[in-house]
């Protein structure tokens, strides 16, 4: 009964989402434009047919091994020292998923934000968090700027979102894919404040923001990648996903956002030329032949790291939600073989334990 009762949620999940005081910060919009698109599409084709998503289901229905001792996920007591005073250099802390907190030249970024226990419109059915956030939110430094890749519910939480819009000091700058601006309106009140009107931004592919940082600006690009978005049946693709470059004199971060392999990521390279440092999704990609078209397994995030000439790499969006059929922590184990196959240094492409920080020196 209770994995039929799991079954059911996961299939509820799928027809909802349609699969699943501080230092200043002043903006300037780039080459801000309309776009009356109703739905986007990639800029490349999907590289294999569409799987079947019941078809999956149902094998998980009867081929689920509930009695699978499952390993715990790798994490840490965060440094709370080491983040409320940042070194010099770039700072990065895994809080878990796909939120990064990204720590540089006096201003504190986070990604894709989820603090919530179920990654779902109608918790307590949906995939379930394993382990909690690395940071406690009431642990946070003032956070500045927020970047949003795609509005599926384990990027764009509603809870973290209105948490944060409140945060002493006042709410940050969100920065999010076109046509997601309304969806924050319509969601979160404190926005609303004819005072924070400007503190979202909506975004097209290839449209930048200066973000000005303590002794420099930072230059933030919303960049392609093959995905897809919804949040609920009828929404699917109304609204833009993407990658983010965040580019600094002094440090060049990529946030890979969700992503199946596509050319977007050489396209990308090519255009930036290298990245000092690029977050890459490692996890939900079992069994791919439901998952490849939008979820890259860990060789193909080796070779994003590639594509995009990413001096380092660290992998997110894995060990947090059951998304995928791969076991918490087998995505970093396929990635130490990935690295391993293709003769490259494991302290090239690393994971993070969820809490844990790591420093970057500045290299430019």
């Amino acid at each position: 009964m209770a994995r039929i009762i799991k079954t059911l949620a996961i299939f509820l999940l799928y027809f909802v989402t349609a699969t699943v005081e501080s230092s200043p910060v002043t903006n300037e919009v780039i080459h801000s434009q309309s776009d009356q698109t109703e739905h986007f599409t990639n800029l490349y084709p999907d590289r294999y047919p569409q799987g079947n998503f019941l078809k999956w289901q149902w094998q998980k229905l009867f081929n689920s091994q509930s009695n699978t001792t499952i390993p715990p996920t790798p994490s840490v007591s965060p440094d709370l020292t080491l983040i409320h005073h940042p070194p010099k250099d770039v700072l990065v802390t895994w809080i878990g998923h796909s939120t990064i907190l990204y720590q540089y030249d006096g201003v504190n970024f986070l990604t894709d934000p989820i603090y919530s226990d179920y990654a779902s419109p109608l918790p307590p059915l949906g995939p379930k968090r394993r382990v909690p956030p690395g940071v406690p939110f009431n642990q946070l430094p003032h956070i500045d700027v927020v970047v949003i890749s795609h509005n599926h519910y384990d990027h764009l939480d509603l809870p973290t979102i209105r948490a944060l819009a409140d945060q002493t000091g006042g709410p940050p700058l969100f920065l999010v894919p076109l046509k997601v601006k309304a969806w924050m309106m319509d969601n979160v009140d404190k926005l609303n404040i004819p005072a924070y009107s400007n503190k979202v931004q909506e975004f097209k592919w290839q449209q930048s923001i200066h973000v000005q940082g303590r002794t420099k600006n930072f230059t933030l690009t919303f960049l392609p990648v093959h995905h897809w978005s919804a949040r609920s049946l009828w929404d699917r693709n109304e609204t833009l996903w993407g990658s983010w470059a965040i580019v600094h004199p002094g440090f060049r971060f990529w946030f890979s956002g969700d992503l199946g392999y596509s050319k977007d990521t050489v396209d990308i390279g090519e255009s930036f030329k290298y990245f000092d440092l690029a977050a890459i999704d490692i996890g939900s990609y079992k069994p791919r032949w439901i998952m490849a078209n939008y979820h890259i397994n860990p060789s193909e995030a080796v070779k994003v790291m590639q594509d995009v000439h990413a001096k380092q790499a660290f992998g997110i969006h894995w060990g947090v939600f059951k998304l995928s059929d791969e076991s918490y922590t087998q995505a970093p184990e396929d990635l130490n073989k990935a690295l391993v196959d293709q003769h490259i240094s494991q302290d090239k492409f690393i994971v993070l334990k969820v809490g844990e920080s790591k420093i970057y020196k500045e290299l430019n």
